[in-house]
């Protein structure tokens, strides 16, 4: 097997239009160990990103001893991520938690089972027992626990506590994917396939830097590319990333100008007559206002405002509109920006205008960044409610209240769910005392990490802090539970095309560790949370039974998984949801008949303006007559409320690294990841490094005005007068407990999309200097 640190994406396999992609098993094992030696192979998918590589955990003498991958699967056809080839050793860390920790005398020390869930409980009926004690809690959890874990999550908070305040970190990295699909197509979930890279002659990536973040999505991007008939390619992006070298046009765009360049696009597109007018008139609304707006933007217009060239435009326009089956994805770079939403959704407009959609190679793709994020908000575990169901419909309520047995004025829908970054607001203002992190870090991954700090040490503020190691998080929390991690349990997850897989328990958690789902259902029981008639409102006592429970929520929704089992999935690739008894090997494609999500008694929103956010009413949604018609939103560009000074004269943008994940809490304690990424850099324009006399590999220090960080410098061809730091890295300590600042976040602002709430953290005004 090749260098896969040297070389992320191995060797290619070329392949043509409409032609299967080959198969290519990646495999990685122990040192020494050969596959006939390992004991067992158990099922799994990849934890470490969101393509979902499907894989077989290898097992030796009780620990997990490498991976393989799996041939069958759609996703991935048995390639595999250095991330995924290297990560499983993250498992047999030394520094693992083993047995839950709680503070006394300002200090962790190690406490059994009983001992730590009994604070979490007393603490949360004191709560219960005051007036508006529901308000008083606090969940914010992942993108990486299964969807058992988080279904279960959602029932107690929503069903048991009665809590709006429940989201995750998911709301950093794809809330603004969710929030496209609702505002466009009715409901969340993506309407295109992987697969479609196998039939399309045109591929966009609008600000994803797919090759690093979901790798083996980018391999097959690449057989394509490297076969017969290869698809052109358009990348968005200010960063000279892999993508942006590959691609054909490389639009290196002003940072937080996205939605100027698309609706440039679209008024090429519509003006040239490249648009499907018989598919406008009958599957969507909105596009005489669509037109109006997008008609301001000439090509020598949205040069001057992303510093483009005018003729790169056109090109991009032109390569868009003459495709005849065109892919689109979109992620960070779209999502962590200036007016998140809007410029999301005039991707999604650019394929309604082209007709392309539910068709092979043909479709978008709002992306995901991590691998279960899809399943926090199917189940609710998140701001929304389990099954796509609209916090504004009654009967939506009813069905929740009827599916759990309890009062609908239990679950909360008085008003939106409270998004994440209102939560921490709340704990910052003392209304949130009970505040729950599962399986996320937040005190590198938040914006404004000197202000999260703060909040995470309010003497009144009860943290529980639910982990695998003793994370810069985990050091500020009063209770901190052992978590088991993939390999150690099992559980469902899906990924960024629906593709639903099973991970198999492969080996035990260490020491005293449990599952999430085992640590959440022993505080339901705890907490004696009953339904309407008395019993239990959580019946269920593990993973399967809970997949079951599940599917009743599920029947009748755009994420139906009534025609999944456990039997189902532990044989073949993994399925896309839907998955019913009409359609027992799961739907590729949505959107097929040009019917959408969109009817009133359907849909999972009623739309927000997307300049404001603020909410629309049943009423005014219905006056809109959708009738399953797709929604052609149109807006105006607004520049970035974030601009340059001379106390502040550059752009910083953060962003993801191939060989590390999220905060590191994994892939740092990996040899091979960790030595491939071990530390800190900032991406700097050659003409800036002269201009600050800064050669690569010199100290620098970065400034926002919001606090600092100590980093080494790299040259690349990113845009002049911007700056990229990768977010995944916190303090680094050196001996006497001094702390280098060194985490990017400790320079981004406490901002937000209005529609999605995301962060945004793409656009930062900082300074540079050279250390001497």
């Amino acid at each position: 097997m090749t260098d896969r640190i040297a070389d992320p994406w191995g060797e290619r396999t070329p392949y043509g239009p409409g032609e299967p992609w080959p198969v290519r098993v990646d495999l990685h094992l122990a040192d020494g160990l050969s596959e006939h030696e390992v004991d067992r192979w158990a099922r799994s998918a990849s934890i470490l990103h969101s393509n979902g590589d499907a894989m077989d955990i290898a097992v030796k003498d009780g620990r997990i001893a490498g991976v393989r991958g799996n041939a069958a699967d759609r996703v991935n056809r048995g390639r595999l991520d250095p991330k995924d080839l290297y990560g499983w050793q993250a498992n047999n860390s030394r520094d693992r938690l083993t047995r839950p920790l709680v503070r006394e005398g300002g200090r962790l020390v190690e406490t059994d089972w009983d001992t730590a869930m009994n604070r979490i409980v007393d603490r949360s009926r004191r709560l219960l027992d005051s007036p508006g004690g529901w308000g008083r809690f606090g969940f914010y959890t992942s993108g990486q626990l299964f969807l058992e874990e988080y279904y279960t999550l959602g029932v107690l908070g929503k069903a048991g506590i009665g809590t709006p305040h429940m989201d995750g970190n998911t709301r950093l990295c794809t809330a603004t994917a969710a929030a496209a699909l609702k505002a466009s197509f009715g409901t969340d979930g993506q309407p295109g396939s992987y697969a479609d890279v196998d039939h399309c002659d045109a591929i966009a990536l609008w600000g994803h830097n797919v090759a690093e973040t979901q790798t083996v999505l980018w391999m097959r991007m690449l057989d394509r590319r490297h076969g017969t008939d290869p698809p052109a390619m358009l990348a968005v992006d200010p960063r000279p990333t892999p993508v942006a070298r590959e691609a054909d046009v490389h639009l290196a765009v002003r940072a937080g100008t996205n939605l100027a360049l698309v609706n440039g696009l679209l008024r090429q597109i519509i003006r040239n007559g490249w648009y499907d007018e018989e598919y406008v008139t009958a599957h969507t609304t909105g596009f005489d206002e669509l037109c109006r707006i997008v008609d301001g933007y000439p090509p020598d217009r949205v040069a001057g405002i992303c510093d483009v060239r005018a003729a790169d435009v056109e090109r991009a326009a032109e390569l868009l509109g003459t495709s005849r089956r065109l892919l689109s994805t979109v992620l960070q770079g779209f999502y962590q920006s200036n007016q998140a939403t809007a410029s999301a959704c005039a991707v999604n407009n650019l394929h309604l205008v082209r007709g392309m959609l539910g068709r092979p190679g043909a479709g978008v793709l709002q992306m995901n960044g991590q691998p279960s994020a899809q399943n926090t908000r199917e189940t609710g575990a998140d701001g929304d409610l389990p099954g796509m169901r609209n916090w504004d419909n009654p009967q939506h309520i009813q069905e929740l209240a009827d599916l759990w047995n309890v009062d609908p004025a239990v679950i909360p829908h008085w008003s939106p769910p409270t998004h994440a970054m209102q939560i921490w607001r709340y704990a910052e203002q003392g209304s949130i005392e009970l505040l729950w992190i599962s399986a996320t870090n937040p005190a590198v991954s938040l914006p404004d990490l000197a202000r999260i700090r703060r909040i995470l040490t309010r003497p009144e503020l009860f943290v529980v802090a639910q982990d695998l190691y003793l994370t810069e998080t985990a050091e500020l929390a009063d209770v901190v539970l052992p978590a088991a991690t993939w390999g150690e349990k099992t559980g469902t997850f899906t990924n960024a095309d629906r593709t639903v897989h099973l991970s198999e328990q492969a080996v035990d958690p260490p020491g005293a560790a449990r599952s999430d789902l085992d640590i959440f259902l022993d505080y339901a029981r705890r907490m004696d949370f009953r339904d309407r008639d008395g019993g239990p409102l959580i019946g269920w006592t593990g993973p399967e039974e809970a997949f079951e429970a599940w599917k009743r929520c599920s029947a009748g929704r755009p994420c139906d998984y009534t025609g999944l089992t456990y039997a189902k999935l532990r044989a073949g690739s993994g399925i896309p949801w839907p998955c019913t008894d009409d359609a027992p090997d799961g739907t590729e494609r949505l959107y097929g008949d040009g019917r959408f999500n969109t009817h009133p008694d359907h849909c999972e929103t009623y739309g927000q303006d997307l300049s404001t956010g603020a909410e629309f009413t049943a009423a005014q949604y219905r006056a809109r007559e959708p009738a399953g018609r797709a929604f052609l939103h149109a807006a105006d560009y607004r520049p970035s409320s974030e601009v340059t000074s001379d106390d502040y004269p550059m752009l910083l943008t953060t962003g993801r690294t191939v060989h590390q994940f999220h905060t590191r809490t994994k892939t740092g304690r990996v040899p091979e990841l960790n030595a491939a990424a071990p530390d800190v850099w900032v991406e700097i324009h050659p003409d800036d490094a002269a201009r600050h006399g800064v050669t690569d590999g010199d100290r620098v220090t970065i400034t926002s005005p919001r606090g600092r960080v100590r980093v080494r410098a790299r040259t690349t061809g990113i845009r002049p007068g911007v700056v990229f730091v990768p977010f995944h890295y916190g303090y680094f300590d050196l001996p006497g407990d001094q702390r280098i600042p060194r985490a990017a976040n400790e320079l981004t602002a406490t901002a937000w999309d209005p529609v999605s709430r995301q962060p945004i953290f793409k656009i930062t005004a900082v300074r540079l200097e050279k250390e001497h």
